[in-house]
């Protein structure tokens, strides 16, 4: 759906993107994560028509956004980290005078409001000034008028900031919701817990360069070259447990309580399979075993070598 390829972009002195490439495939959530000024923005503003690169190829749909932008906003939905500033408008005002610029003929906009009202869970804030509206109500009415024209891409810049967590669980909802109806996503953070639950696939930015990009699962699983490991044994077992673990290569952070082992293990499936046969080998009795790949912090800290310089 995007496509990004030696993507340069300069204000001034300030080089925001230095080759920057990415591939967003049809059909995904790709989450966008780096630090504030990495060039998460300007390459959704780039990919969006909304500003121009210096070098670089970028299609949308296999449309340039350069030479054919009106193509490429007829397909995307564009939300800023932002809201707009209106004075005295109703929410189903604000989303009407959308819809009349998005050439929605008159008759279909009063049924479009209410079914966009509805999906982002605002139906009973329709007649409200949207300046009355939370920062999390804001959030989901500026995702409604991103949706007017029944876009097949959305980009979203930094949807959940400034959101409590009742309003981040509810923006995660929506967004698993516009998947289901087909919808390809692009969102941009620098809150990594609140990318991993909804995006399918990843990309790191740093310092205006994708560091790395693709499935969730392979960037967490191989990327990171660590997994967490959860496990239970009984209870005899575990002092045993605690000094194989201890004198196990590749084995850190261990914490063991209540029959319970928590650690960190380097490598990926191969390596923790292995420790589990060689475990049960050692006549130590496991109840549980629970793998799973680093989290996003630890990811990002590791791709981008902990902020470091090279």
């Amino acid at each position: 759906m995007i496509r990004m390829d030696g993507v340069t972009k300069r204000y001034g002195k300030v080089e925001a993107l230095s080759g920057a490439a990415l591939d967003v495939p049809e059909g995904a959530v790709m989450g966008l994560i780096g630090p504030n000024g990495a060039g998460k923005t300007t390459s959704m503003l780039i990919a969006s028509t909304l500003l121009a690169r210096d070098a670089g190829e970028v299609s949308v749909a296999g449309y340039d956004p350069a030479v054919n932008p009106t193509e490429v906003r007829r397909l995307l939905g564009y939300m800023p980290d932002f809201f707009g500033v209106h004075e005295s408008v109703s929410c189903a005002e604000y989303l009407a005078f959308f819809a009349a610029t998005q050439k929605v003929p008159a008759h279909r906009r009063p049924p479009l409001v209410d079914e966009l009202l509805e999906l982002v869970g605002l139906s009973d804030k329709r007649h409200d000034d949207v300046n009355t509206l939370s920062r999390g109500m804001k959030q989901r009415l500026s995702l409604a008028r991103a949706l007017i024209h029944d876009p097949a891409l959305l980009v979203l810049d930094e949807p959940a900031s400034g959101l409590d967590p009742r309003a981040r669980v509810e923006l995660r909802e929506l967004i698993a919701e516009l998947t289901r109806l087909g919808k390809t996503v692009l969102i941009s953070s620098h809150i990594l817990p609140e990318l991993e639950g909804m995006c399918s696939h990843l990309a790191v930015i740093d310092r205006g360069r994708v560091l790395a990009h693709g499935e969730m699962d392979r960037i967490r699983g191989e990327l990171s070259g660590m997994r967490r490991v959860r496990a239970r044994v009984v209870e005899d077992d575990l002092e045993r447990l605690e000094r194989f673990l201890d004198d196990t290569e590749g084995v850190g952070d261990l914490v063991v309580e209540r029959a319970r082992a928590r650690f960190t293990l380097e490598g990926g499936e191969a390596e923790q399979a292995a420790l589990l046969a060689t475990v049960v080998a050692a006549d130590i009795r496991v109840v549980e075993w629970v793998a799973e790949a680093a989290g996003l912090e630890e990811v990002f800290m590791r791709i981008t070598g902990g902020g470091d310089e090279g």
